[in-house]
């Protein structure tokens, strides 16, 4: 073959990978997000020839898909009008709340609608077992309706047995619906019991189905991470338990346990909850399933107790990005403590340098995680920020009795949120997460209690002994850390 010809096949490669890693930067850079995550995917298309082309046409852009975004289209303003009006009847005494809850609260209004509303009864749950025969305690004495809503449904153990409930629910009459995610419960879906379960009448639908063919019209990594179980109409379960036994789950990880917390909800609240499980019901069988203006088993709720809650859903399409201002806020209204504990933890540049500010103003910040996930990528990423953190006084508790999967953050022993959000950008931006905001200070100090204990069970790292890791290992965190913006 001629030099000639030679260098012209040589030469065509490589010119095409440039047209292609140039003009797909500069749609990036179009899009104004975040200049971290803007020169992530810019590095990864220029780095990686065609490869990192195609990962940005997969996951690069929150595609929802026309069928998807047509469907919340028509949901919003129903589904909003809902929630505004469950505020009408109950009033908020704001007189013994942080000064800054009435400030999360007006936010949280102006972003997504979500009123706080008052006269809720919670029950904080740190045992996986206990929270298992819990459900199946509600679910036995169901009589309407049961609605539950999970990222990972995992057999073996008592879940089990939950599901045998939910199936003799379904038995005796009552209206019985999972909502799973196609991937997080991929395994139970394509099972025995998922089957036999629809057979006996529950209804079973798979959320955000993923696919070699659905990856060219939506984007495949925007997960439903909720978990929600409504019975009744009237109670309510959420938190970050996946409908797993832990004893069963993932033991060849070699992270041990999982260890989560869920909260028992009693009171106006549960209507929340509820409107977030049926949008979801709603845009997944495109209303086939459902009718508004029919009993959908949600009643409101009367007063049932002391606590003030804010239920915040997010994610793609509803609530793009109330989450991420309401995680600043909080850790900036921060005075004297603010404790966090997250299985996964990636922030970006606003939200680290937050909790660094937090330190330096004299605030007592604890950020504790576990001493091993179950994502290589993620653990090395994460580490990557304690150099800074320890500067600035932040103080790192390493986990070692298990995957510490619980996330909580209590501020001031003053209010706290709960739920199913991890402190990364895959949470924030990506996944339907839900979480709490708990504006009582008798349940913040009982989440502060199990925080506290996980505390005791956790080894604390000191600037002095981080700083004597290999150089291979710092060298190889903070290359990775140039992805965390994607992780």
């Amino acid at each position: 073959m001629p030099q000639e010809t030679e260098s012209f096949w040589v030469f065509v490669p490589l010119a095409l990978h440039w047209i292609l890693s140039l003009g797909f930067s500069l749609r990036v850079i179009m899009l104004q997000r975040s200049v971290g995550a803007t020169l992530a995917w810019v590095s990864v298309m220029l780095l990686v020839p065609y490869f990192g082309v195609g990962i940005y046409l997969l996951m690069g852009e929150l595609r929802l898909g026309k069928r998807r975004e047509k469907r919340i289209a028509q949901l919003i303003s129903p589904y909003k009008s809902w929630i505004s009006s469950l505020s009408e009847g109950y009033q908020v005494d704001w007189s013994e709340a942080h000064e800054a809850a009435k400030a999360l609260d007006r936010l949280a209004l102006q972003t997504e609608g979500t009123p706080t509303l008052p006269g809720n009864r919670l029950e904080l749950l740190d045992d996986c077992e206990g929270v298992l025969r819990a459900i199946i305690e509600d679910v036995n004495r169901a009589e309407e309706t049961l609605y539950m809503e999970f990222y990972i449904w995992h057999n073996g153990g008592v879940a089990d047995e939950v599901l045998e409930a939910v199936i003799k629910a379904a038995q005796r009459g009552v209206i019985t619906r999972l909502l799973l995610d196609s991937v997080g419960s991929k395994d139970f879906l394509k099972s025995t019991a998922c089957a036999n379960a629809r057979q006996e009448g529950v209804e079973i639908v798979e959320a955000l189905p993923a696919g070699i063919l659905r990856a060219l019209f939506r984007r495949q990594d925007l997960r439903l991470h909720r978990k929600i179980i409504i019975v009744d109409g009237h109670i309510a379960y959420t938190g970050s338990l996946n409908l797993v036994d832990a004893r069963f789950f993932k033991q060849d990880a070699g992270v041990g346990q999982w260890i989560d917390l869920m909260v028992r909800v009693q009171g106006p609240a549960v209507e929340v909850l509820a409107t977030t499980f049926l949008a979801d019901w709603d845009i997944e069988t495109d209303g086939r399933q459902i009718d508004l203006n029919e009993d959908t088993g949600v009643k409101r709720q009367p007063a049932n107790g002391p606590a003030m809650v804010q239920v915040v859903p997010s994610g793609p399409g509803f609530y793009p990005d109330a989450i991420y201002q309401l995680l600043l806020s909080t850790i900036y209204s921060a005075r004297e403590e603010l404790i966090i504990t997250t299985p996964y933890f990636v922030p970006d540049d606003a939200l680290h340098s937050a909790l660094c500010t937090a330190a330096a103003r004299g605030v007592k910040v604890t950020v504790v995680l576990p001493e091993h996930n179950d994502s290589r990528l993620v653990r090395y990423a994460s580490r990557s920020y304690f150099d800074s953190l320890l500067a600035a006084g932040v103080r790192i508790m390493r986990f070692r009795d298990g995957l510490l999967h619980a996330k909580t953050i209590t501020v001031d022993q003053d209010f706290c949120l709960i739920g199913s959000v991890n402190f990364d950008m895959r949470s924030v931006w990506l996944n339907h997460e839900v979480t709490l905001f708990v504006y009582n200070h008798a349940f913040t100090d009982q989440l502060r209690y199990c925080q506290h204990q996980y505390i005791s069970q956790s080894d604390e790292l000191t600037a002095e002994e981080w700083s004597k890791r290999p150089t291979a290992t710092r060298v190889l965190e903070s290359i990775i850390r140039l992805t965390s913006p994607l992780l």
